[in-house]
C-alpha cells in the first residue's frame, strides 16, 4: 500500500441480494486530499460508498478494504465510525420524536467524545451559525419538515462536529440552490481545515467540484473504476459527458488510467 494512502480498495467486488453490483474495484485516496468518484447514474457509485461504510446489506465478495494502514473489510460499521469513517446519504433520514440536538450528542458520545452540556450547546450553536443555519432547527426532529438543503447542512454540521478522517460525501450537491450549494462547499473546507480532513466526492455532475480544489478523479461505469485521473478529467466529463466510458468500459480501463 501506498505509505500516504489513508484508504485503499484492492479488487473490491461486491454483492446486493446475490447481485454482484462492483468489480475488482481499486481506488486509493491519500491523506488531506479531495477525490472525487464520477460516473453515471447506475454506474455504482453509491453502493461503493455503502460498501466501505460495512452497509451489511452489501456483501464483500472478493478484494480488501484498507484504512488508516488495517483491514477493515470485515469491520461493523460502527467501529469503521469510530476509526475515523463518516459518510453522508444521497437521502437523509427522517426520524420523527428525536430532536437534532440529542441525536448530535448521542453521535458524538457513540465515538467517545464527551462534552459538557453547556459547552455542546455553545459548540452546535456556533457551527450552526457558521452553516448559515437557523440555531432553532437544533430543537427540532431530525429531519421532518427540513428542505433538501436543510438537511445537507445538517450534515455539514455532523462533519464538523465529529472531524472524521475520511468523509465519503453521496450526492452531496443534489438538490441545492446556489446559496446552499455555497454554504455545503464551504463547510467541506472548514472540515479540511479544522483537522487535514479528506474527502471522497460522489457524484454525476460537476457543479460542486467548482468550488473544491479537486486531487484526484475516478470514473466508474458499470461497478468497475475505468479512468482516473488529475483534476483537468472534470473539464473533459463536463465537455463530453461520460459516452466514451459507456461505450467500452473494458477498453476504457486499459487506455484512460493516467
Amino acid at each position: 500500500m501506498t505509505s500516504d494512502a489513508l484508504l485503499r480498495c484492492r479488487g473490491l467486488s461486491a454483492a446486493v441480494e446475490e447481485k454482484a453490483i462492483l468489480h475488482e474495484v481499486n481506488l486509493e485516496v491519500a491523506q488531506g486530499q479531495v477525490h472525487v468518484l464520477m460516473g453515471p447514474n447506475g454506474a455504482g457509485k453509491s453502493t461503493l460508498g455503502h460498501v466501505l461504510m460495512g452497509d451489511p446489506a452489501y456483501e464483500v465478495t472478493a478484494g480488501e478494504i484498507f484504512f488508516d494502514g488495517a483491514d477493515i473489510t470485515e469491520l461493523a460499521p460502527d467501529k469503521r465510525s469510530r476509526a475515523g469513517l463518516f459518510l453522508s446519504f444521497q437521502a437523509p433520514v427522517e426520524i420523527p420524536g428525536v430532536p437534532l440536538r440529542s441525536f448530535l450528542r448521542a453521535m458524538m458520545e457513540g465515538r467517545g467524545e464527551k462534552l459538557k452540556n453547556k459547552e455542546f450547546r455553545r459548540k452546535t450553536q456556533e457551527l450552526a451559525e457558521t452553516l448559515d443555519m437557523d440555531p432553532a432547527y437544533l430543537d427540532r426532529e431530525l429531519g421532518v419538515g427540513f428542505s433538501g438543503g436543510e438537511k445537507k447542512k445538517v450534515e455539514m454540521l455532523q462533519l464538523l462536529l465529529l472531524q472524521p478522517k475520511l468523509a465519503i460525501l453521496d450526492e452531496t450537491d443534489s438538490g441545492l440552490d446556489v446559496d446552499a450549494l455555497s454554504v455545503v462547499s464551504h463547510g467541506m473546507e472548514l472540515y479540511r481545515e479544522a483537522c487535514d480532513g479528506t474527502l471522497l466526492i460522489i457524484t454525476h455532475n460537476t457543479r460542486i467540484l467548482e468550488h473544491l480544489n479537486v486531487d484526484r478523479v475516478h470514473v466508474m461505469v458499470a461497478g468497475r473504476v475505468v479512468a482516473e485521473g488529475p483534476a483537468t478529467l472534470i473539464d473533459e466529463i463536463d465537455a463530453q459527458g461520460f459516452e466514451r466510458y459507456e461505450a467500452a468500459p473494458a477498453d476504457a480501463a486499459e487506455s484512460a488510467l493516467r
